[in-house]
């Protein structure tokens, strides 16, 4: 059984940077595709980013391109996500989620098998 655990998160002021990582266990990641899904408050889940398992291949919705950066480590069993010129809009629970058996990342919340407890991001002055 895949663990995943979210770290990272926090509060910064409109512009800044935050890190998030996505630690696995239990498991390898290495033939997973992955990604990060957030939540806002009062709003549905929704995809972020994705990433095939040998890191090859990247996605980002449109309103994170640009700024936000998907990676993995499959050495170490974990994926991150870099995200830079934060705005408000950005305020949510970021989630790490990881598929089972397919090596590509979904759009899709049904496609994904695992998924971590999440990380809160908050974006304020």
């Amino acid at each position: 059984q895949l663990q995943l655990v979210e770290s990272g998160g926090g509060s910064v002021q409109p512009g800044g940077s935050l890190r998030l990582s996505c630690a696995a266990s239990g498991r390898t990641i290495g033939n997973s595709g992955m990604a990060w899904f957030r939540q806002a408050p009062g709003k549905e889940r929704e995809f972020v980013t994705g990433i095939s398992a040998s890191g090859g291949t990247t996605y980002y919705t449109d309103s994170v391109k640009g700024r936000f950066t998907i990676s993995r480590d499959n050495a170490k069993n974990t994926v991150y996500l870099q995200m830079n010129s934060l705005n408000p809009v950005d305020t949510a629970v970021y989630y790490c989620a990881a598929r089972a058996r397919a090596s590509y990342y979904s759009y899709y919340i049904r496609d994904y098998d695992y998924w971590g407890q999440g990380t809160q991001v908050t974006v304020s002055s």
